[in-house]
């Protein structure tokens, strides 16, 4: 292997990028970064059934919108390509007959249903179900016999039939595996496609892939992987195995559960800033009580030194916490550009407003919002007038002598020249106690009239941005409609 440090993402093209994917590769981003090492994706598509159209150019898409850019990878080619299994079929082939030439890895003739027969004896017998090596020990002129004769056949491994493999993980420490768990793993199947566990071990190496970084599910197979790097007088990459997702009942997180698909998180209007910070967090903090990082923040920060062992709870509230402190640290400019999108979203015609008037909104607005869709769908007033009034406010808030009371009001407004958010406070306090009211009970009201609800930013506010002609005719449609 060379001098430099080399990782790599290598997913399934099975759908969607799961959450759990985008911590694997964003952990391997991070080291690289941290480390001046290179990023590497690979797409292990050796599994044909399992193959998705589109899911390659999905998964590039998402982790290039996240800003997690690879280094080397398909349309990105290096020097250790291809970067796609289904391409590299010959490089197993030749790598497995090595094996069988020297020892390590046999042909095996049993059909499918000789291998569910013993299945079902060694369930019966109360066994773990494995493969009982029948072809391990075949005369090699009986294998040469049956190949010749064109007989469908695998090629399996030989793993040591007792024993154990201790190994150790950069996160875990030393990890103890007897072989006497381990199956005679099949690495090269009849169609001449490897399995995961060949294709790993033989991209890897070729790939001068130095730190393999991936989820604690892969630790059962290291030894496997482990014996096939012996068997080829190979150097083992270190490894780091990175702790399970957990939903908030300590359950694995699986894709039956709902959302896992980042495309999910991304359609719902998380930021992916928001979205990268958060799944930082899944198994790595940085050892003190900071929670808010930009990705340049965390490539400086990333050690695995700090990446903990027990699983990582995957909490939706902490996401929308980082997500309101992401859209809050957000330049003002950008905002506006993704809340006019959000607009036309809704049907809403951006170009009625002028910017400084989304802005003021923005400003407004800011404190309230988790999403950049909550600028208009928190306090949609400030788009267009309400063409209802929330029931329960209405039955609270809108007495028999509010229309009288508001018409009072609407007029000392309509005497006012251009005014300040102040003056329309001074002017509502001043007709509160001519009428000899407790101004609250007019601050209500006037929000009801204006905005059709009972919550939201302060009333002097609302009335402000929405100008005193509009806050007139509002207040003057309130009293037509509410009876």
């Amino acid at each position: 292997m060379g001098d430099q440090l080399r990782v790599r993402f290598a997913p399934s093209p099975t759908g969607f990028l799961h959450v759990g994917g985008l911590r694997t590769a964003l952990f391997n981003y991070l080291f690289a970064r941290h480390n001046g090492g290179k990023f590497v994706l690979r797409i292990e598509d050796t599994d044909q059934t399992r193959k998705v159209e589109g899911a390659v150019e999905n998964l590039i898409s998402t982790l290039e919108w996240a800003g997690i850019h690879y280094d080397e990878g398909p349309h990105r080619e290096g020097a250790h390509g291809p970067y796609i299994q289904s391409e590299r079929l010959e490089l197993y082939r030749q790598h497995a007959r090595q094996l069988i030439d020297r020892g390590n890895a046999y042909r095996c003739f049993c059909t499918p249903e000789r291998l569910e027969e013993a299945r079902k004896r060694q369930l019966a017998a109360k066994l773990s179900p494995a493969y009982d090596r029948h072809c391990r020990g075949l005369p090699p002129a009986e294998v040469d016999r049956r190949v010749a004769r064109g007989e469908s056949h695998v090629v399996r491994m030989k793993v040591p039939t007792e024993g154990e493999m201790t190994f150790c993980d950069l996160i875990r420490g030393d990890v103890t595996i007897p072989y006497s768990v381990l199956d005679d793993q099949v690495i090269l199947k009849s169609d001449g496609f490897p399995t995961y566990h060949l294709a790993v071990v033989v991209d890897d190496h070729l790939m001068e892939i130095t730190h393999i970084i991936r989820g604690e599910e892969w630790l059962p197979s290291v030894p496997k992987h482990i014996l096939l790097y012996q068997y080829f007088d190979w150097d083992v990459p270190k490894l780091a195995h990175l702790p399970l997702l957990l939903n908030p009942d300590k359950s694995k997180l699986s894709k039956r559960q709902g959302d896992v698909a980042v495309e999910d998180y991304r359609a719902r209007g998380y930021l992916k800033e928001a979205i990268v910070n958060f799944v930082a967090f899944l198994g790595w903090n940085p050892g003190d009580e900071r929670e808010i990082f930009s990705l340049d923040e965390l490539v400086k920060e990333f050690s695995l030194e700090r990446v903990g062992k027990s699983g990582a709870i995957f909490n939706v509230d902490k996401l929308d916490w980082m997500n309101f402190e992401h859209l809050r640290k957000k330049p003002e400019m950008e905002v506006l550009a993704m809340s006019k999108e959000s607009l036309a979203q809704m049907g809403i015609d951006a170009k009625r407003f002028e910017d400084v008037y989304l802005l003021t909104v923005i400003r407004t607005m800011r404190d309230r919002v988790t999403f950049v869709s909550d600028f208009v769908e928190k306090s949609p007033y400030f788009f267009r007038p309400p063409t209802e009034y929330d029931p329960a406010v209405v039955k609270k808030r809108w007495k028999q002598e509010s229309p009288d009371q508001m018409r009072k009001l609407a007029e000392e407004f309509s005497r006012l020249q251009q005014p300040r958010k102040e003056e329309y406070e001074a002017v509502l306090h001043r007709v509160a106690e001519k009428l000899n009211i407790h101004h609250a009970d007019l601050i209500h009201a006037v929000r009801l009239a204006v905005s059709g609800v009972g919550a939201g930013p302060g009333l002097f506010d609302i009335v402000f941005i929405l100008g005193k002609d509009e806050t007139i005719r509002r207040i003057n449609a309130a009293i037509t409609t509410l009876k």
